[in-house]
């Protein structure tokens, strides 16, 4: 018998004892004893039938189950499994794929995602992993970034400096006490336009070999970081960050020569205080290192001490130096470049110039950031002056 006929079977036995209920009951409405036990079996047998009924459904799913392949071939590609933490806005790949689809256009096809990324002038906001890849180059390239101290600022950022402290005086037994002031000034972090603009001929553009995306990071980045490490060296303040060397709230002016020699350098070294000196480094250009190569020590050995290992820099009496073609000549820094804070406002983004270029058959591309730099503490930094030629210390 099949499961649909034992179901229909307990239907009928089901309405046959609601039937039988209903046509045997007494005056007082209840059963007699024999009736009772009939109805008894009849709920017994209409039990039975469930019991017979799950029964072979169980059979009929376990047969199912082993008549099953053991193994089922493949018959598409593996789909991936979807991360927890799929990224999100200017981070999603999609947003990165609508920027360079909107580079390759000449921002003629803009997908709605880039919507996302719209800045107050019209241009959209580079994607995350661009953004990371320009501040690589920038850290590559420009050596303040690598040693100052780097904040995201949001707005004008201001900076508590303790500009006195108070001091221990020595009193007789029930002597006076005597009250110092501890005062503070503020060094204000802004933020300054920099950007930098290139043309790129239609033929590259839309030429799929040429890797647009890579050539416009690499540009862009190398051309940002030579400003910014001109205007962290040497700028007024104005408009631009306030440089290292700058005469007004730039480095301490130290030392200053006639022609450079290993005292002098020496003498350098301790006019740093002792706590800023254990992460101190040198910074000059080219042609200052080729004359402090040729200083000797009393000894007879060169104080220049070349880099054992690669990426690593030279040594000079024990401390790294870093060279940069923005450093002023005739001028040596020495100091914790950590005091140096780089504040970095929002994002860069990039924007089309529409028609600009467009009789020459080229399309020009904007990238712009808002930065500003400042040395908080002048004492931190130590700055040596050359007024002429330098020359080799005698041994």
């Amino acid at each position: 018998m099949t499961i649909n006929e034992l179901r229909e079977k307990r239907n009928n036995a089901w309405n046959a004892a609601k039937a039988f209920l209903d046509s045997h009951r007494t005056e007082k409405g209840t059963l007699t004893a024999e009736d009772d036990a009939t109805y008894t079996r009849m709920e017994q047998d209409i039990a039975d039938l469930g019991k017979e009924i799950a029964r072979l459904e169980r059979q009929e799913a376990l047969d199912a189950e082993l008549s099953k392949p053991v193994n089922t071939p493949l018959t598409s590609k593996p789909a991936s499994i979807a991360s927890s933490n799929t990224k999100t806005g200017r981070a999603s790949d999609a947003y990165k794929a609508g920027m360079l689809t909107a580079l390759r256009s000449n921002f003629k096809q803009i997908s709605n995602v880039l919507q996302e990324g719209v800045d107050a002038d019209g241009g959209y906001l580079v994607p995350d992993e661009y953004d990371h890849r320009l501040v690589d180059v920038l850290t590559e390239e420009n050596i303040l970034r690598k040693l100052g101290h780097k904040i995201t600022t949001s707005g004008e950022h201001k900076i508590n400096i303790a500009a006195t402290k108070p001091a221990a005086a020595w009193i007789e037994e029930g002597g006076a006490l005597s009250f110092g002031d501890a005062t503070f000034d503020q060094i204000l972090l802004d933020a300054h336009k920099l950007h930098v603009a290139i043309k790129v001929t239609e033929e590259l553009l839309y030429d799929n070999a040429f890797n647009l995306e890579s050539y416009i990071i690499d540009m862009f980045g190398k051309a940002l970081a030579n400003a910014e490490e001109d205007a962290f060296l040497n700028g007024s303040g104005v408009g631009q960050p306030l440089g290292l060397f700058a005469a007004t709230g730039g480095g301490t002016a130290a030392i200053s020569t006639a022609s450079l020699t290993a005292d002098d350098v020496i003498k350098l070294v301790y006019a740093l205080k002792r706590p800023y000196r254990k992460n101190a480094k040198f910074i000059m250009n080219d042609q200052t290192i080729a004359s402090i190569r040729q200083l000797k020590d009393n000894n007879g050995a060169y104080m220049w001490q070349p880099s054992l290992v690669a990426g690593e820099p030279d040594k000079l009496l024990g401390y790294d130096v870093y060279t940069s073609p923005f450093c002023p000549a005739g001028k040596i820094a020495f100091g914790d470049y950590s005091y140096y804070n780089i504040g970095d406002r929002g994002t860069r983004s990039f924007k089309q110039l529409t028609e600009l270029f467009a009789g020459n058959g080229m399309i020009g591309y904007v990238a712009k950031e808002r930065v500003d730099g400042k040395l908080i503490l002048p004492e931190a930094v130590q700055i040596l002056t050359i007024t002429g030629s330098a020359k080799a210390a005698k041994a």
